[in-house]
């Protein structure tokens, strides 16, 4: 690892003339570019002080105690240095400042802090934390970590080292080192400001890094099957059972509006009778609220298929869901054996649902918002594309009403 750089300098602080008329001599370290000043404890005429040398003139006896006591007073900091490189500590210009003054360091650095709190929520996991948010938390860290190793060539730096110019380079390191796209980049980001929100409420931040820092997400367009196409994956046969399985999971979200999460949690106490027909009635792991569903009949059927399936029985479950990735994997697969030229991914099923399933048969936005478990029907509106089948339905009725009014 690079060693810092470590550079010391004395000046006189001409706004804080004392009552004798002695100005106050301060001492201020830079290590990377990051500063830390404290008082000397020491002071001068002001025409006694060589500003250019930063030290006092050779001009009399008590000056030349003066420069002894500072020259001590450098020595000590550099020994500092030393003893923190020694044991393998973070060295910045506040911790030696702080060894210097014997305040006791307890100031957690960023990852320190980062870490800290991804612990706390590890232990609050499906209590206040869902665990997609809990690994969100775990990926930021990882690509901050990276980040600092990147930018700073060190395994951490001081929270008081995160400036705008910190989160700027952040961003930038996303989108280039690592490839994200801009607002897969602008998560992260914002997951890491609630690491900033932290530091300043404990006042080890004194400036907010993203004060004058605003983002804004990228319109994106997401796939979901249209008509034809969610009725030809309905019919087609797969060549083995794992991408049946596959197939299976991912139409029962088509005809349910369940995220990836609550499909793989779903079990028998989540299905209700409703006047004679079964409905899921379920809080959504991400936001707690409820989502209500009728069960259609062909998420019926693919219930009915995995009533004994050995993992649904051992787990208490209702569908043999893998994980995410591999499910996005096998999707690739499956839509490239049936020639659906989309990029398709667990959550393509729940724009399928508000889409081609939901509004496409006029259902109204308020009850796809409802099931759904959205807060707010303006969430519901980024889900939902009107389809093109819909508009050529309405369209349709005042198709031939003004030909004959067009004069020739």
């Amino acid at each position: 690892m690079r060693r810092a750089t470590f550079k010391v300098l004395f000046y006189v602080k001409r706004t804080k003339i004392k009552k004798d008329g002695r100005l106050p001599i301060y001492v201020r370290i830079t290590v990377n570019k990051q500063r830390a000043e404290f008082s000397a404890q020491l002071s001068i005429e002001e025409e006694q002080w060589d500003p250019i040398r930063g030290m006092a003139k050779n001009t009399s006896k008590q000056n030349k105690e003066i420069n002894q006591r500072l020259e001590a007073l450098k020595t000590n900091l550099a020994l500092k240095k030393h003893e923190l490189e020694d044991y393998g500590k973070l060295i910045s210009a506040n911790s030696l400042k702080n060894g210097h003054l014997g305040i006791d360091e307890s100031i957690p650095t960023l990852l320190g802090l980062f870490k800290d709190h991804n612990e706390k929520c590890a232990q609050l996991m499906n209590i206040d934390y869902s665990p997609r948010t809990v690994d969100k938390y775990k990926h930021c860290y990882n690509h901050v970590g990276r980040f600092i190793k990147h930018r700073y060539k060190k395994n951490d730096v001081e929270i008081a080292e995160v400036n705008a110019m910190f989160v700027r380079d952040l961003e930038h390191y996303l989108k280039t080192v690592r490839g994200c796209s801009h607002n897969t980049s602008i998560k992260y980001v914002s997951n890491f400001k609630k690491i900033v929100r932290i530091a300043l409420a404990n006042g080890w931040l004194k400036v907010d890094p993203f004060a004058n820092i605003r983002y804004k997400f990228d319109e994106v367009d997401l796939a979901y099957l249209d008509e034809r196409e969610l009725k030809l994956l309905m019919k087609i046969q797969l060549p083995n059972n794992r991408m049946q399985q596959v197939k299976d999971v991912y139409l029962f979200c088509c005809f349910t509006g369940l995220a990836f999460v609550d499909a793989k949690t779903l079990s028998s106490e989540d299905i209700v009778d409703n006047d004679g027909s079964q409905w899921i009635k379920k809080r959504r792991t991400k936001t707690k609220n409820w989502s209500t569903v009728p069960l259609l009949e062909p998420a019926k059927k693919i219930l009915d298929n995995y009533k004994s399936h050995p993992s649904c029985v051992k787990n208490n479950r209702l569908l043999p869901v893998i994980s995410n990735q591999k499910m996005n994997s096998y999707l690739k697969e499956i839509a490239k054996f049936a020639g659906i030229e989309k990029h398709l991914s667990t959550h393509t099923a729940r724009h399928t649902f508000a889409t081609t399933v939901t509004l496409g048969n006029q259902v109204s936005m308020e009850v796809v918002s409802k099931m759904l478990g959205h807060s707010s029907i303006n969430m519901t509106k980024r889900y939902a594309r009107v389809a093109d089948e819909l508009i050529r339905k309405d369209m349709h009725k005042i198709f031939g009403k003004y030909d004959k009014v067009i004069s020739n």
